[in-house]
């Protein structure tokens, strides 16, 4: 594939680094500008679901990070209080035989070091750090992308991956505030030798309570483990990954849950927290020779483990209909945004809904909490909740 100048794209996280190396692949010159001095991840934990592990596979990825990765052996919920457990689903050899692929836990740094090595391999200059992207401008020839530095870059068109708080999509479309969703969220990898032995298990444990839930999964072999905690308060609320807190403050937070969530936070050498905030579905992502892709677009609370995997799927459909445009690019964008944005815009909305299945006030008890998942989370909730996300072949949707 030949092109006067190269595809811009602001951001090399995720997404940014999917989409790189998916045009790449296709033969496209890309050039990837990153506002971080050097390429890396907040230490935690991500959940690769089939459909995500299937378009890492298209990516040429998915082999190394597999190997890098671990398969829990199963996923059950447990009550908040007394710990008492009931199975979720299978994410074992269920997954496989069900969608080709299996259910990953994968430490984020590991994910972006295969995404970034890959790009690399293809392009070694891709990718240019320290390059944080302030604006731009377009005409009908191409895309001048201006960096905080005071340079700008040409290209034939731009792709905005530069996250929530994307400067490409505030020009674009205004800087409309989200709402605050009145939950904090608590991050922590814990090494998995530090922890009692019942705890070094390879399940995947969703704790559940009326206002709150705790997860857990292993990352890298079983070597760490992962803890995301998310609360219901009103006093705190300042967005951002690396915001640090203390296990006293964690604990004050799950004040009454079982030995066994307190047992993780005191092992937890860092602590950060985040408020998570609300955002509704665009309406739209592109407007000519830009467009958007990821967290940019379609950012989303962590209710259905979907974040990364709908920014991977992003970067394989983007480059499928930059392809099928025939040098045509800003068709090629509009037609990537038609094949995705009904999808992540679902997405978002069932992870929002999924808020109170987690926190429901019937799990005071365990008697509310039997009839509660008996209701909420039976095979064909689940089935419905789910398999539309699982099923999907970005490499392969008609686009």
């Amino acid at each position: 594939m030949t092109q006067s100048r190269p595809i811009l794209i602001a951001g090399c996280g995720i997404g940014g680094s999917a989409a790189a190396l998916a045009l790449l692949k296709k033969g496209f010159d890309v050039e990837v500008y990153e506002q971080a001095p050097a390429l890396t991840e907040v230490g935690a934990g991500v959940q690769i679901s089939p459909n995500g592990a299937r378009a890492l596979d298209a990516l040429g990825v998915f082999q190394r990070l597999n190997e890098l990765s671990c398969k829990p052996e199963k996923k059950q919920f447990r009550l908040w209080n007394t710990g008492r457990a009931w199975p979720m689903f299978d994410l074992g050899d269920a997954a496989l035989a069900s969608y080709g692929y299996p259910y990953l836990t994968v430490y984020r740094p590991d994910l972006l070091d295969v995404l970034v090595q890959g790009v690399r391999a293809i392009k070694p200059g891709a990718v240019h750090l320290g390059k944080r992207a302030t604006g731009f401008t377009q005409d009908a020839d191409g895309v001048t992308l201006m960096l905080d530095d005071g340079t700008s870059v040409q290209g034939s068109v731009l792709i905005g991956a530069d996250g929530v708080r994307s400067a490409i999509r505030e020009q674009m479309w205004g800087g409309a505030k989200p709402a605050f969703s009145g939950m904090v969220t608590w991050r922590a990898v814990i090494p998995m030798e530090t922890l009692p032995e019942h705890l070094q298990a390879m399940v995947g444990n969703t704790w559940i309570g009326p206002g709150g839930h705790v997860v857990t999964y292993p990352l890298r072999g079983a070597k760490l483990l992962n803890f995301v905690a998310t609360i219901e308060r009103q006093d705190w609320r300042e967005e951002g990954w690396n915001i640090p807190g203390t296990p006293e403050e964690c604990a004050n937070d799950f004040k009454g849950w079982h030995p066994d969530v307190h047992a993780i936070i005191q092992r937890a050498q860092t602590l950060l927290k985040w408020a998570l905030m609300v955002r509704d579905p665009m309406p739209a992502w592109t407007q000519d020779r830009v467009t958007l892709l990821g967290d940019a677009c379609h950012p989303t609370l962590p209710f259905l483990a979907q974040g990364a995997v709908m920014s991977i799927e992003d970067g394989v459909v983007l480059a499928r209909c930059l392809e099928a445009a025939n040098g045509d690019l800003p068709a090629g964008f509009a037609r990537y945004e038609a094949a995705r944005i009904a999808r992540t815009s679902k997405m978002v909305l069932g992870a929002r809904d999924n808020t109170d299945r987690f926190h429901s006030s019937e799990l005071g008890t365990e008697e509310g909490a039997q009839t509660y998942l008996e209701r909420e989370w039976g095979r064909a909730p689940i089935h419905d909740r789910y398999h539309w996300l699982y099923q999907y072949q970005a490499d392969t949707v008609a686009i």
